[in-house]
């Protein structure tokens, strides 16, 4: 019987040897806690490369209480949006040194608690969270001495730490267009109420309305989840009434595509029958290409700054450890600011409508 000889691990000290310095010096190379000259770090990096030599990151974590991670919890994979949210939350976690631990909630709170407890049981140094769980994030937030940050999605009367979009202005200037376009038809799919994002953009609908002195229709407001299926249904319902809309704005990419495909399927024309907003790009620009532009007619879209979502959340976690548990920061909300991008898919209200 043949014996396989058993693979050598080589040790911090044999990289010392190797690259012709203290194991001191390799530890500050690997830690990046003090300045090493230049010189000697390629020569400590080329030791460990020829030696396959990989830190013994869980030792290190024990020994400094540090794991150089973070986790990030999202409520859906399949959200252009939270992707573009993803790259920037995950480079500025690398480019500060730190790795990512993601999980998806699929909106469900008992899959988001528990991808919480292993995050916390992993001993992860912060955690960048889209909770779907809003009043559960408000009433815990405090309890836990691991920073958390969250992003999008905001309980009522938060006293941590945020980044968001203005939803409300976004949803506000989306149905004012429509309105200076001669539409008074307008009707509106929300995601899900119990959830900042959803209420505030249902809150910038209504306000739009008000000021332009135009009635909430009830039949007009549709509430779906945020999924494409919901978003199908309440198209649906919209373009079967006895008098549809002229003009829909859809509170999420997802849902959008739900509503086209009613669209399609009730023989309806877009824009000449039924202008349509979406919020988000369908897919993210960081494929390569936009499907909102691919489409006929093009989407006209409520586009929020995901990426720059991601990067401010994982900047004001690592500000946070960067800060220590007894040298916390000020409480801050970060709103960012959400941009139309005027396509194909709205055009002014049918002559028959005004």
């Amino acid at each position: 019987m043949k014996t396989v000889r058993k693979r050598r691990s080589y040790t911090m000290r044999d990289v010392a040897r190797l690259a012709g310095v203290s194991v001191a010096t390799v530890s500050a190379v690997v830690n990046g806690k003090q300045v090493v000259r230049p010189a000697v770090v390629t020569r400590v990096r080329e030791a460990m490369q020829a030696l396959n030599y990989e830190p013994d990151h869980v030792a290190r974590s024990l020994r400094v209480r540090e794991t150089t991670t973070i986790g990030i919890v999202i409520p859906d994979f399949s959200s252009g949006f939270f992707v573009d949210v993803l790259r920037g939350a995950e480079d500025a976690a690398r480019s500060a040194g730190y790795s990512v631990l993601l999980c998806n909630s699929g909106d469900d709170g008992e899959q988001e608690r528990r991808h919480l407890r292993v995050l916390l049981s992993r001993r992860v140094d912060g955690i960048l969270l889209a909770s779907t769980d809003l009043y559960a994030v408000g009433h815990n937030h405090s309890q836990s001495d691991t920073p958390i940050v969250l992003f999008d999605r905001v309980p009522p009367n938060y006293g941590g730490h945020a980044v968001v979009v203005d939803n409300v202005e976004a949803a506000y200037r989306a149905t004012q267009y429509l309105i200076g376009l001669g539409h008074r038809d307008v009707a509106f799919i929300a995601g899900r109420l119990d959830l900042s994002t959803a209420s505030q953009r249902a809150d910038g609908f209504r306000k739009a309305l008000e000021d332009a002195h135009l009635p909430l229709r009830g039949e007009y407001f549709k509430r779906g989840d945020f999924h494409p299926e919901s978003g199908y249904r309440s198209g649906m319902d919209l373009l079967k009434l006895p008098n549809p809309p002229t003009a829909i704005v859809c509170s999420n990419g997802p849902m959008t595509l739900g509503l086209l495909r009613a669209v399609q399927e009730c023989d309806i024309r877009c824009p000449e029958q039924v202008s349509i907003i979406g919020f988000d790009e369908p897919v993210p620009e960081s494929y390569g290409f936009n499907i909102s532009t691919l489409l006929r007619p093009e989407l006209t879209v409520v586009a929020q700054p995901g990426y720059e979502v991601g990067q401010r959340a994982a900047q004001t976690l690592l500000n946070l450890l960067k800060k220590g548990k007894g040298e916390q920061e000020q409480s801050t909300v970060v709103t960012l600011e959400a941009h139309l991008r005027i396509r194909k898919s709205v055009a002014p209200a049918p002559i028959s409508a005004n």
